[in-house]
């Protein structure tokens, strides 16, 4: 089970964007890292390919490390480390380690 998963809110806590928030669009299985919507935001120049789309200077988000993200709690709001748990039924749940939460 991991800390992290695509859909969770994080909060950036190192780098040029941090103290900023996103949700987590995909992980990268490589090297550990994260696409965060509209973090991390680099320029890429693009060609025009077709009549229909439009080339020139485009701002796309970039991977950015996990050890650079904590994940936001609903109840907190605010990053927290994340714990792992046994639930009653037998299943592991992720816990915020402050309030001690469900995530």
């Amino acid at each position: 089970m991991d800390k992290v998963r695509r859909g969770d809110l994080v909060e950036v806590i190192k780098g040029k964007d941090s103290g900023k928030k996103g949700k987590i669009i995909k992980l990268l299985s490589e090297g550990s890292r994260a696409l965060v919507e509209g973090i991390n935001l680099v320029k890429k120049h693009k060609r025009r390919t077709s009549q229909d789309q439009q080339g020139g200077i485009v701002q796309i988000e970039a991977p950015i490390q996990l050890c650079n993200l904590m994940v936001v709690c609903k109840n907190c709001g605010r990053g927290v480390r994340v714990g792992f748990t046994v639930l009653k039924d037998g299943g592991k749940a992720r816990v915020c380690k402050a309030c001690k939460e469900v995530i």
